[in-house]
């Protein structure tokens, strides 16, 4: 069954097999179909993570269901109806594990951001929410990141990573006690 959309063959995407699993058990836990294994909380979903697999679902399609799903089980949890989930923000470990999982969408008409510098940056906000960093990056300078343009070879969809980036800056300003 593919419940997602699938990348090309050349490329590795989440590993429909985990994927299916994972969903089947938050269907059970929000009483849409028969229970497969213990009811599953919001946290659990937010920790999850997939191998990858050639020709796999499309990441960000997958992480926008489980977001869904994530409200839904808090929305339960809430109503009483299933297991209790922690309504609290999500650790900035959860949100370097996010960024690692990110996967961006290629831009359109052949125009997107550089990977390289974008991937850069990415990796210098996930040292700074894990603290492994002598200089951490400032929700200023995720604001004012600004990223080469490249045209008719590999980049990522513009407004793919500034949505992230907006968001990440607003965890930042959380992190400095902003």
């Amino acid at each position: 069954m593919n419940r997602f959309p699938r990348v090309l063959a050349v490329r590795a995407g989440y590993d429909p097999d985990q994927v299916d699993a994972l969903v089947r058990r938050i269907e059970g836990t929000l009483g849409r179909g028969a229970p497969d294994g213990e009811p599953i909380t919001a946290d659990e979903i937010r920790a999850v993570r997939f191998r990858t697999k050639l020709g796999g679902y499309h990441e960000v399609a997958v992480d926008f269901a489980l977001q869904a799903f994530i409200v839904a089980v808090e929305s339960r949890a809430a109503e009483g109806g299933g297991p209790t989930a922690s309504r609290a923000e999500p650790s900035y470990e959860e949100h370097a594990a996010r960024i690692e999982r990110a996967a961006f969408r290629a831009g359109r008409l052949g125009m997107g951001y550089d990977e390289d510098q974008v991937d850069t940056f990415l990796d210098r906000i996930v040292a700074t929410l894990r603290g492994t960093t002598d200089q951490p990056v400032t929700p200023g300078d995720v604001r004012a990141a600004r990223f080469a343009t490249v045209i008719l070879k590999p980049g990522y969809a513009v407004k793919e990573v500034d949505t992230l980036l907006a968001d990440l800056a607003g965890v930042l300003e959380t992190r400095s006690g902003r």
